[in-house]
């Protein structure tokens, strides 16, 4: 025999299966994670850091490869890496996303040092924007 409290449809809490949607329990989380906002936050953050690795490691192969990267251009590069290392930490103020997004195209203007600096900036800004498509989906 069903009761009250055993979840069943038309229960008056509207706890029951019968409130269901196809996105997900009528008031819940749509996306079905237990904290959406924390998770979007740690996508951000991991694309940074990895972003930050990859600037870090592109260095060496630039100059061996005949990039001839002056001084001032490592500097440009590590100067976006600690950026980009800055923002991941920087997640939860909102004013980081769009930092994010200013440091997508500054490295993609940072092309204008080695051609493939600006290879990276594209693809790292392609990556960016699949983040933010992410968040505005999750986040709405």
């Amino acid at each position: 025999m069903s009761g009250p409290t055993d979840g069943a449809p038309g229960r008056p809490d509207g706890a029951g299966p019968a409130d269901a949607t196809p996105s997900g329990p009528a008031g819940g989380r749509p996306s079905g994670l237990r904290d959406p906002v924390r998770a979007v936050r740690g996508l951000g953050a991991g694309t940074l850091v990895i972003e930050t690795v990859v600037l870090l490691l592109a260095i060496q192969p630039i100059r061996v490869l005949g990039g001839n990267l002056s001084g001032s251009a490592i500097a440009v590069v590590v100067g976006l890496a600690v950026a980009a290392v800055v923002l991941a930490g920087m997640m939860r103020r909102p004013w980081a996303w769009h930092g994010g997004t200013a440091l997508q195209v500054l490295l993609l203007f940072a092309g204008f040092l080695h051609w493939s600096l600006g290879v990276l900036g594209l693809v790292f800004g392609l990556v960016w924007l699949y983040v933010l498509h992410v968040r505005r989906t999750i986040l709405g």
